[in-house]
C-alpha cells in the first residue's frame, strides 16, 4: 500500500511539473506583450495602446533643421515625402497637421517619384524629383472637383496623351500643383515658368501609375481625393520632399 502511494505522489508531482513548463512556454511565445488584434503589429511599451501619452511632435519626423526652418510658420498642413533613396522611385507620402505647437500624422500612402530619383537641382528632363519645402496652391484635372479646397480647375486639356502607355492614361484625373518654377494662384496646366524652361516645371501631385514619374510625385486615387478634399489655403499647405537622406540632413 505505501509503495502505491509513493508511486501516485510521484506521477502528480511529474504532471504538476509539466504543466508547469506549458504554462512557461505559452508566457515565452507571447513575451507579455499586447500584440493587438490577430496579424496586427506588437503596440511597444508607452503608447498610447498601452496608456502611456504619444511622444509629441514638435517638428516633422525626419526632416532636419535645414528643411524644417523653411516651413513657415503659419502652415498648419504638410505633405511629407519620404524618398526611399536619392535613384529610388519609391517613397510613402504622409499628412501631418498641426494641432496646437504639435504635429500629428493622419493618413499615409505608398507613392512614387522621379524615374531616377530625387535631385537638389532638377533641370528639364532629368526624371528627378526636386528636394525642397513648396506651398500648395492650386489644384485641377480630368474629373470633376471632388470638393477640393483648393481652387479646383477641371478640363478635358489634363488628359495625358493616348500614345503614352494606357497605364499612365489617368495620371492627372487629379492633380495638385506643387509650386515650384510656376505661377501661383493659376491652374496647374499654365505653362508659365518664372525661373526659365531649363529648370523644368509642371511637376504636381498626381494620381499613381505603378512606377516612377517624370518628376512628380504620385499616389492612390483616394490618397489624392482625401488631399483635394482637407488641404485647406487657410491653413498654407506645403509639401516637404525628398530622399530620406537628404530630408534628414
Amino acid at each position: 500500500m505505501g509503495r502505491m502511494r509513493n508511486a501516485s505522489a510521484i506521477r502528480g508531482l511529474a504532471l504538476g511539473l509539466s504543466c508547469g513548463i506549458l504554462s512557461l512556454a505559452v508566457t515565452a511565445c507571447g513575451s507579455g506583450e499586447d500584440t493587438g488584434a490577430q496579424g496586427g503589429e506588437a503596440r511597444p511599451r508607452g503608447s498610447a495602446a498601452s496608456g502611456a501619452p504619444e511622444r509629441e511632435l514638435t517638428k516633422i519626423p525626419g526632416v532636419g533643421d535645414r528643411l524644417q526652418n523653411r516651413i513657415p510658420g503659419a502652415s498648419r498642413q504638410v505633405v511629407a515625402v519620404y524618398g526611399e533613396g536619392r535613384d529610388s522611385a519609391k517613397a510613402t507620402v504622409v499628412l501631418f497637421t498641426k494641432q496646437g505647437r504639435t504635429w500629428e500624422k493622419t493618413r499615409s500612402w505608398p507613392a512614387h517619384n522621379g524615374k531616377k530619383g530625387w535631385t537638389d537641382s532638377h533641370r528639364e528632363g532629368d526624371k528627378r524629383s526636386p528636394v525642397g519645402v513648396f506651398t500648395l496652391s492650386d489644384a485641377g484635372g480630368v474629373l470633376p472637383d471632388p470638393g477640393a479646397r483648393l481652387p479646383y480647375s477641371a478640363s478635358a486639356s489634363f488628359q495625358a496623351p493616348h500614345y503614352w502607355a494606357k497605364s499612365h492614361w489617368h495620371d492627372f484625373d487629379y492633380v495638385i500643383a506643387i509650386d515650384y518654377n510656376r505661377v501661383k494662384g493659376t491652374s496647374p496646366g499654365d505653362p508659365t515658368r518664372p525661373e526659365g524652361q531649363s529648370k523644368g516645371g509642371s511637376i504636381w501631385l498626381h494620381m499613381d501609375h505603378g512606377s516612377g514619374t517624370s518628376a512628380c510625385v504620385s499616389l492612390s486615387k483616394s490618397g489624392m481625393r482625401h488631399l483635394l478634399r482637407t488641404l485647406d489655403p487657410e491653413q498654407h499647405p506645403v509639401v516637404v520632399m525628398g530622399d530620406k537622406a537628404r530630408l534628414a540632413a
